[in-house]
């Protein structure tokens, strides 16, 4: 048996220090939580790669939305994803969706090819897609997804729990794995953690003094002993 995974949401290298001191073991890089989290300059992963050994997810994502932006987007996020991979970063988080709601198909391969078999997150685009099991199983055709980022619903966990439970019931061997967040609260752990969800994600609710304030270690470690409730076979 092991520990289920803790994922944190770190801005900067100082977050990094305290969510690995609090116990976390991986981070989601992102910058601009206003816009629910865009890709980070090279120069900020390269910071927080040099203060912690923690395996680190970096969020491609240049505007608010699901959307990739287009061939204009889809290039800069392709250039963005060479910096990143040239600074040492290995895991990625993206996720985009087209004008009905289902995945942007053309858009993830070609960001997905220039990740080059990197493992990668598709994050909450999940929760505002038109067709959800449309959506999951277009994912799982694609090279490197091991996870997918999902409260269950657009509006957080509170409502999305059954949805939750049922997709953690029926994962087949192979599919990318649930991971919960998305205004997760500690009382949502064991009752995912039961249902099969076996991987954890938290921003704010590690955060004293919300968006505005760092990552609090004793906050993170408040986390870490819920989630080791959760073991995994």
């Amino acid at each position: 048996m092991h520990r289920a995974v803790l994922e944190v949401i770190a801005l900067d290298a100082e977050d990094a220090v305290a969510a690995q001191d609090g116990g976390a073991d991986r981070l989601e890089l992102v910058t601009d939580m206003a816009a629910d989290g865009l890709t980070p300059s090279a120069a900020v992963f390269a910071s927080v790669r040099a203060a912690v050994d923690l395996p680190v997810r970096v969020m491609l994502r240049l505007a608010d939305g699901f959307s990739a932006g287009g061939d204009a987007g889809v290039a800069e996020l392709v250039r963005r994803a060479d910096e990143l991979r040239e600074a040492g970063a290995a895991e990625f988080v993206l996720g985009f969706l087209d004008e009905g709601g289902l995945l942007d198909v053309a858009a993830m391969e070609r960001v997905v090819d220039a990740l080059d078999g990197c493992a990668w997150t598709f994050h909450r685009a999940l929760d505002h897609a038109a067709d959800r099991d449309a959506v999951r199983k277009a994912v799982a055709g694609l090279p490197g997804a091991d996870l997918c980022l999902t409260a269950g619903a657009a509006g957080g966990v509170d409502t999305g729990l059954p949805v939750l439970l049922a997709e953690a019931a029926a994962l087949s061997p192979g599919d990318p794995g649930l991971m919960a967040g998305g205004g997760l609260r500690l009382e949502h752990v064991p009752v995912l953690g039961a249902g099969g969800v076996r991987a954890f994600h938290v921003g704010g609710a590690v955060r004293a003094g919300g968006w505005d304030g760092q990552v609090s270690a004793g906050a993170v470690r408040e986390w870490r002993a819920v989630v080791d409730g959760v073991l995994v076979a």
